[in-house]
């Protein structure tokens, strides 16, 4: 049973990085009916990040109060109507404000795929499952540029947007078809599991949501999900675009060649969570585990750096490495606030780090665009990239010390300090 809930969930995922695709693959016959430059482009990026940022904190606890099977409901049918807005859209401000909205609904996707995951699921399958779903991410944006070039090639590019958000409504019908809590289903779940209420890292609390930032652990993996997801949304909606100004591809070849990188981001995912999850299975610490993983995902990163100098068949493996790499580091971090906090504000944590994961998309996005309009050129950008992952992982190393349920009290306190 659990292992469908991820399957379900991984669908979720797979459909909001589907639908956040649509608008950089297809850019170039956008451009056709709306001209768009270098920074409007990064500002229509913002547009969807700034909103997902702030709805990926407040979407945790949307699903904290909602509950999983409530508040994906609502999370998908919102982003999927705002998806289809995109068909409607005659200029750059409209497309802004489509990308806007669909940042609101697809803010609150990772949060709850987090609390599902500390529901369904014990520690030692937590990496596993996580996998599963992140992997989501590899399957929508893979799926992505060929469907858009064979789109494309039978009708203009307003279609698209129509049928990712019919993918979205159908998976809603799904959903709530088949998830039901795991209080709804049967005890053996729970005692299978050990997911349930009952432990004591998931014993029934409620903090306020703004004494989070007292946890120095929330801190370090909000600022290591800020540096990390900058390199990684700059690889995500600026590689189709990379691939047009830079190497000459046109919608065809991108089709062809685009979705490489994500299906090695997808085994990432997969590789990344399987191997923290064997690693526990073996009986090492839970601490050891996550950080090995980590550190070997964050080692392979700077290899991006050498994009702009090579061959485009190296450059296209080079970005594969990276995906790959991208994706294990991102299914561990995601995983850790389930390892590290109760599961009432797990979808809190969550959200946060999302947040910070998305202002860090902005920042850097608004600094890819004004260095390419401004005659710096790729290799500056992809000179910055390449170092994130290595910086978040150190900040990993002292603000998590130690991997373990902390110690928390209903009037909060902190390692036994009130």
């Amino acid at each position: 049973m659990r292992w469908r809930i991820a399957i379900l969930v991984s669908a979720a995922i797979a459909i909001s990085y589907l639908d956040r695709q649509t608008l950089p693959v297809a850019v170039k016959a956008i451009s056709i009916d709306i001209p768009l430059t270098n920074q409007q482009f990064s500002a229509l990026q913002s547009a969807f990040l700034f909103a997902y940022a702030f709805m990926y904190a407040g979407g945790g606890k949307l699903v904290d109060l909602l509950g999983t099977r409530l508040g994906l409901t609502v999370i998908m049918l919102f982003w999927s109507f705002a998806c289809a807005s995109h068909a409607l859209a005659t200029g750059f401000t409209m497309l802004a404000i489509s990308r806007f909205l669909l940042g609101v609904g697809e803010g609150g996707g990772f949060p709850a795929a987090t609390r599902a995951v500390s529901e369904w699921f014990p520690t030692r399958e937590r990496a596993t499952a996580m996998g599963i779903i992140n992997a989501g991410t590899a399957v929508g944006a893979v799926v992505a540029p060929p469907l858009i070039a064979l789109v494309l090639g039978f009708t203009n590019w307003r279609w698209i947007f129509l049928l990712t958000a019919g993918f979205g409504l159908l998976w809603v019908a799904w959903w709530r078809g088949a998830h039901f809590p795991p209080m709804e289903t049967s005890d053996q779940i729970a005692v299978e599991t050990g997911a349930m209420a009952g432990s004591p890292a998931d014993s029934a609390m409620r903090i306020p949501w703004t004494q989070l930032f007292g946890f120095r652990e929330t801190w370090g993996l909000v600022t290591a999900k800020f540096l990390s997801d900058a390199a990684w949304f700059f690889y995500l909606f600026w590689l189709p675009k990379y691939l047009y100004d830079a190497r000459g591809f046109d919608i065809k070849s991108v089709g062809m060649f685009a979705w490489m990188p994500h299906a090695a981001a997808g085994i990432g995912c997969l590789l990344g969570g399987t191997f923290s999850s064997y690693l526990v299975r073996r009986k090492f610490s839970l601490g050891f585990a996550r950080k090995l993983a980590l550190g070997a995902s964050a080692a392979v990163m700077p290899f991006v750096i050498l994009v702009p100098h090579v061959a485009v068949s190296l450059a296209i493996a080079i970005f594969c490495l990276a995906y790959f790499g991208q994706q294990s580091w991102s299914t561990l971090v995601m995983v850790l606030p389930a390892d590290l906090f109760p599961r009432d504000v797990v979808g809190s944590v969550a959200g946060l780090v999302g947040f910070g994961g998305a202002m860090g998309g902005i920042v850097f996005g608004q600094l890819a665009g004004y260095f390419l309009d401004h005659g710096f050129g790729y290799g500056a950008v992809f000179g910055i990239a390449g170092i994130l992952h290595i910086t978040a992982f150190i900040i990993i190393l002292f603000a998590i010390p130690v991997v373990s349920p902390l110690k928390l009290h209903g009037n909060f306190s902190y390692g036994g300090v009130q």
